[in-house]
């Protein structure tokens, strides 16, 4: 598989070509060209991985120089976070990073690890990582080219360092891959911190004081995250010699009392990544960044590869004390943030929340680690990264049409802006409508959680649910009212390439719904024999097949409502109103000879629980929890 160095190596050499080349049109042209060479580098591993027998393949590169580069990466990031952290005064920050680091370092050099461990795992969880990061990752970049013109034509007063921008976009998709592809869990550390270091400088892209801040936040949580890891692999390391993943995974299945500790604390650290309670507000706080490196983040690459790690774990922490921990969390996170998501008026809160509450299920599908929760958790990941992705930049397009992403002001958007609306429908019915494959896994999950008799998960799990069909619902309500519309008419200035990401990404979407049967038989399926041994699926291929005839009929709506709302913006038909109407929509008459004005809005219970009443209590108990079961966890081992 020689295109796996390429695949780690391309976007970071692109990644320097982004910083040095300062001419907006060159650096364009070779942003465009360098994303359709990472999609096509990744269908082309796809291609040697499928003619190799699709059968996991361990290798071992000749990688001497290959471990002085990330050591000496290592140290590069260690310094670039603690020149940032004296510049803006945040010093613990720097003790963090440093600590983690050396520890690190140490390992590296004075360990006592076997020479000979793999380097690059593949295999059909890696492979699906690869497609996520490579197809979609390569979309977001396309439409960042366009985008962030729009952004800082409306944003003048935000310094343009798209060079900047995109060389951390490449930087991140490089990180990803090398990320999701490593076997030895010292190259593991050193692509984890590389996306937390780079997602830390995206958020902060503005240099506004809330950006600031607000990457802070996520760098020292990522940096506690990445403190766990490194003392999971110094304990490792130290106690067994060996640093393979999958060696891990293995002693964990068998209770090895020298993987329970690194398994608890890997997995602790997959939390933070994954931006689970009481780590949330990271990922809140990014939201701050441009649109494209929201997408990123929340979709393609940051939150996935925490979750990536958990189903690594899966096998090991199936029936013990730490994926309990993990379960019990990750189903909090998705009640909880699904809750505070109906107090959300502004459209990329409501996908962080959102994000953060289908990241808890993941996490709890991993936690319980039956083969039926993975099956309901990969096909989460799966219609979770290329819905949310088309979410995330249908909702920047819209924000640069409208110059607002308040939903609010989202009023009748299909006849004000047709195109980008159908595109949010289609995203939105992805995420909770029935039966689409987001729903499908969710109830995977529910029956895997009733047959295993876990009362609280099917607590979390049915609760989440509904609520999350509460906001989504009021969300695409607005979409499709006609009352007070505005007379203004709104340009669509949404750019070509943006159109193109958005379409394909809608295209992705219907394909997958419709294919979701073949997709859970050749590739699921095997995906699960591989961990353990034997497929877990839930629902029955002949359902799985009706449900589809149904998705294609849903699907219809939105290209039938988009065909009916170019006809008939400027020719409404009076509604009723309570009242007469006076002839506009927006005034009637009521029955006392009183004029009034009509004006429909959502509720959205900021009051009660909103992010203000319910965070910090939340944070609190799951630290609690957390605190208490690791413990647990290490007074067993030890003991």
């Amino acid at each position: 598989m020689t295109i796996i160095p390429f695949l780690i190596l391309f976007p970071f050499i692109v990644a320097v070509l982004m910083y040095c080349i300062r001419v907006n049109k060159v650096r364009n042209a070779i942003a465009y060209i360098s994303a359709v060479i990472v999609m096509c580098g990744t269908f082309w591993l796809v291609a040697q991985w499928l003619l190799g027998g699709a059968k996991p393949v361990t290798i071992s590169y000749s990688t001497a120089l290959a471990d002085h580069a990330i050591f000496a990466a290592e140290i590069a990031l260690m310094c670039v976070v603690t020149i940032l952290s004296f510049k803006y005064k945040k010093y613990w920050i720097s003790a963090l990073c440093i600590f983690r680091t050396l520890m690190i370092m140490y390992v590296e050099l004075y360990a006592p690890v076997k020479e000979d461990i793999a380097k690059i795992y593949v295999d059909h969880l890696s492979i699906l990582l690869c497609l996520i990061a490579g197809i979609i990752g390569a979309l977001i970049v396309i439409y960042a080219v366009g985008y962030m013109h729009g952004y800082h034509h409306h944003h003048t007063g935000i310094e343009d360092r798209r060079y900047y921008f995109f060389m951390l976009l490449f930087l991140f998709l490089g990180a990803m891959f090398g990320f999701v592809l490593s076997e030895s869990l010292l190259w593991i550390d050193f692509f984890w911190e590389l996306t937390s270091v780079c997602s830390f400088l995206l958020i902060g892209y503005t240099r506004e004081t809330a950006a600031i801040n607000n990457s802070f936040r996520a760098l020292w949580m990522n940096l506690l995250g990445g403190t766990a890891l490194a003392i999971g692999i110094f304990y490792y390391a130290y106690k067994d010699g060996d640093l393979a993943l999958h060696h891990l995974v293995a002693q964990g299945v068998l209770h090895d009392k020298y993987a329970i500790i690194p398994v608890a604390l890997i997995a602790f650290a997959a939390l933070t990544k994954a931006a689970q309670l009481p780590f949330s507000t990271w990922l809140i706080g990014a939201m701050v960044a441009p649109t494209p490196s929201s997408a990123l983040l929340h979709s393609a690459t940051m939150v996935k590869a925490g979750i990536y790690v958990l189903f690594r774990l899966a096998p090991a922490m199936m029936g013990t004390t730490t994926g309990t921990m993990i379960a019990f969390v990750g189903g909090f996170t998705f009640f909880v943030t699904s809750v505070m998501a109906i107090a959300q008026s502004d459209g990329k809160k409501v996908l962080a929340f959102s994000t953060i509450s289908n990241l808890g299920l993941m996490v709890a599908c991993a936690g319980m680690g039956r083969p039926e929760t993975i099956w309901a958790g990969v096909f989460l990941m799966i219609f979770h990264a290329i819905s949310k992705s088309l979410l995330f930049q249908d909702v920047g397009a819209t924000e640069n049409c409208l110059h607002s992403r308040d939903i609010e002001d989202m009023h009748g958007l299909l006849y004000i802006l047709p195109r980008l609306a159908m595109f949010m429908f289609i995203g939105i019915a992805g995420m909770f409508l029935a039966p689409f494959g987001m729903l499908i896994a969710k109830w995977s999950a529910f029956r895997a959680s009733v047959d295993s008799g876990n009362i609280i998960m099917v607590f979390f799990i049915a609760f989440g649910s509904a609520t999350t069909s509460f906001y989504w619902t009021k969300w695409m309500g607005k979409l499709v009212s006609h009352t007070h519309l505005t007379e203004q008419k709104i340009k669509d200035i949404t750019k070509k390439n943006e159109v193109i990401s958005l379409s394909i990404h809608a295209v992705l979407m219907v394909a997958l719904c419709a294919l979701f049967p073949l997709l859970s038989r050749i590739y699921v399926d095997p995906l699960l024999d591989e961990m353990y041994g034997t497929a877990g699926t839930v629902l029955p291929q002949s359902i799985l097949y009706l449900l589809v005839v149904i998705i294609l009929f849903i699907f219809i709506v939105p290209f039938l409502a988009y065909r009916y709302s170019r006809k008939q913006h400027y020719n409404r038909k009076l509604s009723y109103m309570n009242g007469v109407n006076v002839g506009d929509n927006k005034n009637f008459v009521d029955s006392f000879g009183e004029e009034k004005n009509l004006w429909l809005s959502n509720y959205y219970f900021y009051k009660f629980i909103g992010q203000r009443k319910l965070m910090v209590p939340a944070q609190m108990f799951t630290l609690a929890v957390l605190i208490i079961m690791m413990i647990m966890v290490i007074g067993g081992a030890v003991a």
